[in-house]
Formats: C-alpha cells, structure tokens, sequence
C-alpha cells in the first residue's frame, strides 16, 4: 500500500539516531540516512511536509510505478529518500571524478536509473535531481567504495556530471529458430 501525504505529516531531526526523519502520523517515523552535516540549517528544526514536497513525492511516486519490480514499501522508501535529498541537503558540487566517463550520452531526468563505474565496479542509482550538466543521484545497492577511504552507502546522495552516467545495463534474450 502506498502512502500519500497527509497534514500531519512532518520533517524532524532525529537525535537518537542522528539523521533527518518525516513523521508520518503520531505512530509511525520514517528515518533517512541523511546526516547533520549534510542537512540546511532548517532541517534541524521541525519542519512541515509542505504542498511542494508533496507535489514533488507524489511525482517521483508515479514515475517509480513503471519500474514494476519494486514493492509499495520500495517505492515508498525511494520516494521519501529523494523528497528529503531535493528539499533539505545542503546543495553540493559535482564529485565526477570517483568516476568513469561514459562513452554514450544520456537524458537524465527525475527518478532514471543509471550505472555508476567507478574502480570497475558498476553500481546503480537514481537521479534525484537533475539540470543540463550534472544530476544528484541516490545509490541504490548496498554500499560502493570510492576509494580506499571513503564509500556510499545506500540512498546517500551524490552530485555527478552527466558525462560520468552510463545507461543501465539491459539483459536481452536471444532466441534461436
């Protein structure tokens, strides 16, 4: 089942865990991954769930659907996580080069999944938000290791220039006669 935005619904620092949350009711917290130096100032203050961010979830929502293999808690999930990293991260600045440059050119846009290499290892995100040059793109696998002292884990954020996207991986099938 999916959840739709409520009045009550609302942005909070979370201090027991240390990371932005939305309630979303007097029972339930969702909890993001997204720590206190990576949040605006306003995030460390209640905020409400606005009309924006609600506009922009519900969106990100319905272009989820078409990916048919995740779950309603998935969508769900990826939804919140991108709402909070659009409206309340401290912007950033591209960190192209963990990663390769793609040998084709791609459309990013809103919730498009896409191959990040970087030391030979593909790993899959999403853009959370994209312009002409560069796109936010949540991780979408477990965790990917920059280097020998840094990862990503999964649904943090990073900016990247578009070049350094690569379109997924599609499995074909081939079928002989």
């Amino acid at each position: 089942m999916l959840l739709m935005p409520k009045r009550d619904w609302q942005w909070r620092y979370n201090d027991t865990y240390g990371v932005l949350s939305v309630s979303l009711g007097s029972e339930m917290e969702f909890l993001t991954p997204y720590k206190h130096k990576a949040l605006i100032p306003d995030a460390k203050s209640d905020l409400e769930f606005s009309v924006e961010h609600a506009k922009f979830y519900i969106e990100f929502i319905e272009k989820l659907v078409k990916i048919t293999s995740l779950s309603d808690a998935a969508r769900v999930q990826l939804a919140l996580n991108a709402t909070a990293a659009h409206f309340l991260m401290k912007p950033q600045m591209p960190k192209s080069w963990f990663f390769d440059v793609s040998s084709m050119c791609v459309y990013s846009e809103l919730a498009k999944v896409f191959q990040l290499r970087c030391q030979g290892v593909d790993a899959q995100v999403m853009v959370v938000e994209s312009n002409i040059q560069s796109s936010l793109v949540m991780l979408l696998v477990p965790e990917l290791s920059l280097n020998g002292s840094k990862s990503l884990y999964q649904f943090e954020c990073i900016k990247v220039m578009n070049d350094r996207l690569h379109p997924p991986k599609v499995k074909r099938q081939i079928a002989a006669a």
